[in-house]
């Protein structure tokens, strides 16, 4: 799996290459900071764009940066909550949001199937 943090303006190239190369069936977008100007800059986007709830992914994905990245020296004797990675890691809330999605579609059968949905703008 790719994960990246990119500036917002470099968002939808990327994206339409993820689509073609990848073959996606639908973009999630979190539904807190910045959560119009990506969905203003997603519109036109071949494939739909929904905004999904985005609430403790922060925290879950700080705890599968760690995970991924303990921490090494004297850093290792702080407790993980105390800490804070030491660089961007939106690239784990992705991540969590996605695996959220796709529990919850699993769950919910076609009812969350992009196609049966709108475009979120």
């Amino acid at each position: 799996m790719a994960r990246q943090v990119v500036p917002l303006p470099e968002l939808e190239g990327l994206v339409r290459r993820w689509a073609a190369d990848h073959g996606v069936d639908v973009v999630l977008v979190g539904d807190q900071t910045g959560a119009k100007h990506v969905l203003k800059r997603l519109s036109g986007l071949p494939v739909p764009v929904m905004s999904v709830r985005e609430r403790g992914t922060t925290l879950l994905a700080r705890r599968r940066y760690f995970r991924d990245h303990p921490p090494r020296g004297w850093r290792r004797l702080l407790p993980l909550s105390f800490q804070v990675p030491p660089e961007p890691y939106d690239d784990y809330a992705a991540v969590v949001i996605a695996e959220t999605y796709l529990a919850q579609k699993s769950e919910a059968g076609p009812r969350l199937s992009p196609q049966s949905r709108t475009r979120c703008r």
